[in-house]
């Protein structure tokens, strides 16, 4: 197991060690990290939740020509790296299921599924959440921030990747809705004060844009 697990983060360097919107080598290796964490807290098998975690960004759509494409592309390297046939199976469903998708998200069929979109969602709040969407709206070409652009609500997926929004705009659109999308016990603790540090960020920002601070 340790083999596998070896293996896919060398091939994961491989794929986002350039990465340059915030879904980098240093995301997945934080995410690792966290469902690791979470899996002990919770009992969940931490073998899986850290394939999972690793792999989980190989399939997405942004660096596919499609999802099932990206999926496909996890699929042969698991096969290719004599991982067994159950955990694939279970390593595909959390990876297809995980993702925001602009809220429409299919609840996870598993405890090993709820851990790792967990850890996933937790390195998208706080202070690391906060620099990222920084760094993926510059990535984007989207503004810090416009009054004039106002804040959606029930997107599509397809809203929600391509309509017109700004950085600051995200946190509303999605990022201070993590809270109470967690799935774990651990996962709601962990996330209760990186979303405190969102609120305290934004109310900072919006103070300094109106020059009262």
């Amino acid at each position: 197991m340790n083999k596998i697990l070896k293996a896919a983060e060398n091939y994961a360097k491989s794929v986002h060690g350039h990465e340059g919107s915030g879904h980098d080598w240093w995301h997945i290796y934080r995410v690792n990290k966290l469902a690791c964490s979470i899996a002990i807290e919770e009992g969940a098998d931490s073998f899986i939740c850290s394939l999972a975690a690793l792999l989980h960004d190989i399939a997405d759509e942004k660096l596919n020509g499609s999802e099932e494409e990206g999926l496909q592309k996890v699929q042969r390297w698991m096969r290719d790296n004599d991982v067994p046939a159950y955990v694939c199976t279970e390593v595909l469903n959390i990876i297809s299921t995980m993702s925001y998708k602009g809220g429409n998200t299919v609840p996870m069929s598993s405890l090993e599924g709820r851990v790792v979109q967990d850890a996933d969602r937790l390195d998208a709040i706080g202070a690391i959440g906060i620099a990222r969407t920084f760094a993926y709206s510059g990535h984007i070409g989207q503004l810090i921030y416009d009054p004039d652009i106002k804040v959606r609500s029930n997107m599509t997926k397809e809203e929600y990747r391509n309509g017109r929004s700004t950085a600051v705009n995200h946190f509303h659109e999605k990022l201070l809705k993590l809270k109470s999308r967690m799935n774990t016990s651990y996962g709601k603790q962990l996330a209760a004060r990186r979303h405190e540090e969102m609120e305290h960020f934004l109310a900072v920002f919006f103070e300094e844009w109106e020059g009262r601070r």
